[in-house]
Formats: structure tokens, C-alpha cells, sequence
């Protein structure tokens, strides 16, 4: 029995994710850890982690990005500064309310790396020099985490 379990499992990973993540729950629920589905429950949780990683630095890398717009593109300020406030206030709620403290720690880890992406993106989008912008990023994680930081 436990072969056709998991042999079961594993055709039904490839075949249909979310049947097989129902029945995972179930033998997880009843403590039925031996016809678990073992390679793919761990392929999963590792990708539900990185998932979890990607969303918070692209959430984060949206905040910075709104945040240059708002200090650097004069031209466009008048138009469009309440569109990005806006866009701050709504990635921050979004970011806030993903965050655990191992998330944290690796934004904290990762922040110049989303820093640097954020530039390109801005000046690509704006045509600014890229050398108009601080090398390092100007912001801490509080700063860009806080509502009320930063908001003309």
C-alpha cells in the first residue's frame, strides 16, 4: 500500500498540483507521514519560500522606485506626485503586512542589490543618468517600511 500512495502522489504532482497538495494536507492531518509524497512536498515548500522572498523585494523595489520618481523626476513631479504617494502608501501596506522577521533580515541583507535595480528601472524609465542617483542606497528598511516617512 504505501508504494501505490506514493507512486499515486507522485502522477498526481505532475498531473494535478492541487489535488495533490489537497491530499498531502490530508495525510498531513491525519499524522500519515509515511505515504507522504516526500521530493515533491519539499520541492514545494522550497518554492513557496522563495515565492514568499520574491514577493517582499519586489514589493520592496516598488517602494524605492516611487520614492526616486518623487526625488529625482522634476519634470513629471506635478503630474504625477499623488499617483506615486499613492503607489507608496499601497506597496509599504502590501510589504507590512508580508513580512516576517526572517523576510526582514533578507531584505535588510539584500536591499542594495534592490536598490540598484530600482536606478536602472527609473532611469530607463525617466531617461535620468544613472549617475544622478546615490551609489548606495539613500534609505534604510525602517525608513522604507514606516507609512509616514517620506510622504510630501
Amino acid at each position: 500500500m504505501l508504494n501505490i500512495t506514493q507512486n499515486y502522489l507522485q502522477q498526481l504532482h505532475e498531473i494535478d498540483d492541487y489535488l495533490w497538495l489537497e491530499e498531502t494536507i490530508k495525510l498531513l492531518k491525519t499524522k500519515d507521514l509515511e505515504n507522504l509524497d516526500i521530493d515533491n512536498l519539499i520541492e514545494e515548500l522550497e518554492s513557496l519560500g522563495r515565492n514568499d522572498l520574491n514577493k517582499v523585494r519586489s514589493l520592496l523595489k516598488q517602494i524605492i522606485i516611487h520614492l526616486l520618481l518623487l526625488e529625482y523626476w522634476q519634470e513629471e513631479y506635478e503630474r504625477n506626485y499623488r499617483h506615486w504617494q499613492g503607489e507608496i502608501i499601497a506597496f509599504r501596506d502590501d510589504l507590512n503586512n508580508s513580512l516576517t522577521t526572517t523576510l526582514k533580515n533578507k531584505l535588510v541583507q539584500g536591499l542594495e542589490s534592490i536598490y540598484n535595480v530600482a536606478v536602472k528601472i527609473v532611469s530607463t524609465k525617466t531617461g535620468l543618468s544613472q549617475n544622478l542617483f546615490p551609489t548606495c542606497c539613500p534609505y534604510s528598511l525602517e525608513q522604507l517600511l514606516d507609512d509616514n516617512w517620506y510622504l510630501k
